[in-house]
């Protein structure tokens, strides 16, 4: 019995409460995050390839 309400007050909290929101705004932040990740990647793959170069020079040095 009260796992059916729950259920019954799950539904109508989805179905009035809960504000969706509009396709634009959706594609907003679908832009926003597309751009910040690429962002993340490009800082990695700039550490990457400094450490990579900075191991490189040590390895050189020392052998």
């Amino acid at each position: 019995m009260k796992f059916i309400q729950y259920v019954k007050d799950s539904y109508q909290e989805l179905v009035e409460k809960v504000t969706w929101p509009t396709f634009s705004q959706l594609q907003s932040s679908a832009i926003v995050v597309m751009i910040a990740s690429l962002l993340f990647a490009l800082i990695i793959v700039a550490m990457d390839l400094t450490f990579e170069n900075l191991m490189k020079a040590i390895y050189s040095i020392l052998y």
